[in-house]
């Protein structure tokens, strides 16, 4: 049974016809996004570490300091950097990167009220829909580097997260920087989630957490072959 049983007017049923052509004008548009970023990102002949964060931290804020840091080490090492393109910690990363000359990534996202495109993107790509943002970060990156961060930086972790978890992609090394900012996160899955068995105890291996450039960049340089 429909949302409405009764007859359909000519007023709604312009509207019901505009509707379903815009949806199918939509499919085309998240199509050519997709063929876009991949044609795009296969072409990177470097392994690619997605470096991501809050889009509102400062150029003067440690984080952002030590995102630069270890962008630019993993680029000097041979790495490619990815992060989501914006301002704050994903202009960090693609700042350490584009600094010494490597491949620095941005994957922009077309926001009401932000985020306009960093300048340290020298492969900037544009997108308007999430989801295929997401996958580009996910398919493209052989290690995921989280910085401190909001909704949206839960949001693409744990995306991360799920998908090794449920054994949707192969296993990649994910690094949660700042022990301090997330322990309380890691303390509550452990007492909520885990006790309550809705995962398991290793399913907390999935990710390392991490303080310093040393730690990470000698991390991923392990994990990460070249």
């Amino acid at each position: 049974m429909g949302f409405n049983s009764g007859p359909v007017d000519e007023k709604q049923q312009y509207w019901l016809d505009t509707f379903k052509v815009g949806d199918s004008w939509r499919l085309f548009r998240i199509m050519s996004e997709f063929v876009d970023g991949f044609d795009s990102l296969a072409a990177v002949n470097r392994p690619v570490v997605s470096i991501f964060g809050s889009a509102r931290t400062k150029e003067d804020n440690p984080f952002y300091k030590l995102a630069v840091e270890v962008s630019r080490r993993l680029a000097e090492a041979g790495y490619a950097v990815m992060t989501g393109g914006g301002p704050g910690i994903m202009e960090a990363g693609n700042r350490g990167a584009a600094e010494v000359g490597a491949p620095s990534i941005g994957l922009n996202i077309t926001l009401p009220f932000e985020q306009e495109g960093n300048k340290y993107a020298n492969l900037p790509l544009h997108f308007k829909y999430f989801f295929v943002r997401k996958v580009m970060l996910v398919k493209y990156a052989m290690a995921f580097v989280a910085m401190p961060g909001g909704f949206g930086t839960l949001d693409e972790l744990f995306e991360a997260v799920t998908l090794i978890q449920t054994r949707r992609i192969k296993p990649f090394p994910i690094v949660l920087v700042g022990s301090d900012y997330w322990g309380g996160m890691i303390d509550w899955i452990r007492k909520s989630m885990v006790a309550a068995g809705n995962i398991n105890e290793e399913d907390l291996d999935i990710f390392q957490i991490m303080d310093s450039a040393d730690e990470i960049v000698q991390y991923l340089k392990r994990t990460v072959i070249i």
